[in-house]
C-alpha cells in the first residue's frame, strides 16, 4: 500500500493561507468549513533591562494541518455504519456517502477534529484530491498553492528519506490562543501524534 502525506517546513511558512484558501475554494467550502487549516503558535514577553531598555523575546511560527489519513484511523474504528474507510492502494481515508449517515462520530474522535459536515448533513473530509483523479491518485492542490513551497506533498517513504522522520512538535505549556492549546492538548491525551514539522499520515 502506498501512504501520502505532508512535510511542513515551519521555518519558511509564512501564515499567508493561500493552502487553506486554494483547499476552501477548490472543495467549494463555506464558512466555517475548513479540510485545512493553519495553526498560529506564539509567545515571549518584552523584557526590561537594567539599562531601562525593553529587549523583546516574541516569536510567531505556523503550521498547516489537515487530514493525517492515520495508519489506524480512529474515525474508521469507531464510524457505526463502516462508512469510513481506509483505501488499501493509496491509504487515504474516505466515506462512503451512500453508508454514512452524519452522525458525525467520526469527528468527534478524530484528535485533529478534522471531518466536517456540509449541507448535505453526510461527513466530508480531506481525500488529498484523489476525486480529481480517475485512478485515484492524489494530486493536492494546498500543496501547488503554497507560494514559498513549505507544504511538500508525496509519498510518506521518500518524504522521511529526504526530511527525517521527526513528526513532532514541542508542548506549548502556556498560550492565549485557547483554540491552539486545546487541540495540541487534546491531540496528546488520546496518544495522538502531533505531526509537526513533519505532518504525514502514519
Amino acid at each position: 500500500m502506498e501512504q501520502y502525506g505532508f512535510y511542513v517546513n515551519t521555518d519558511i511558512c509564512t501564515g499567508c493561507k493561500a493552502c487553506m484558501t486554494a483547499c476552501f475554494d477548490r472543495n467549494d467550502l463555506e464558512v466555517p468549513q475548513k479540510f485545512r487549516k493553519v495553526w498560529e503558535f506564539g509567545g515571549g514577553e518584552w523584557a526590561k533591562g537594567d539599562d531601562g531598555a525593553y529587549t523583546s523575546t516574541a516569536f510567531t511560527c505556523y503550521t498547516s494541518l489537515t487530514c493525517n489519513h492515520c495508519d489506524n484511523p480512529a474515525c474508521v474504528s469507531n464510524c457505526p455504519t463502516g462508512a469510513m474507510q481506509k483505501d488499501t492502494e493509496t491509504g487515504i481515508v474516505d466515506n462512503d456517502k451512500e453508508v454514512c449517515i452524519g452522525c458525525m462520530t467520526c469527528e468527534q474522535v478524530c484528535p485533529y477534529n478534522h471531518p466536517v459536515q456540509l449541507a448535505d448533513g453526510l461527513s466530508h473530509k480531506c481525500v488529498l484530491c484523489s476525486d480529481e483523479n480517475a485512478e485515484g491518485v492524489p494530486d493536492p492542490v494546498c500543496a501547488k498553492a503554497c507560494p514559498v513551497r513549505a507544504l511538500e506533498f508525496g509519498k510518506i517513504d521518500e518524504l522521511r528519506e529526504k526530511h527525517g522522520d521527526n513528526s513532532e512538535i514541542g508542548t506549548l505549556e502556556d498560550s492565549t490562543a485557547a483554540n491552539v492549546v486545546i487541540g495540541l492538548h487534546r491531540d496528546a491525551s488520546k496518544g495522538g501524534e502531533i505531526l509537526n514539522p513533519i505532518e504525514i499520515s502514519h
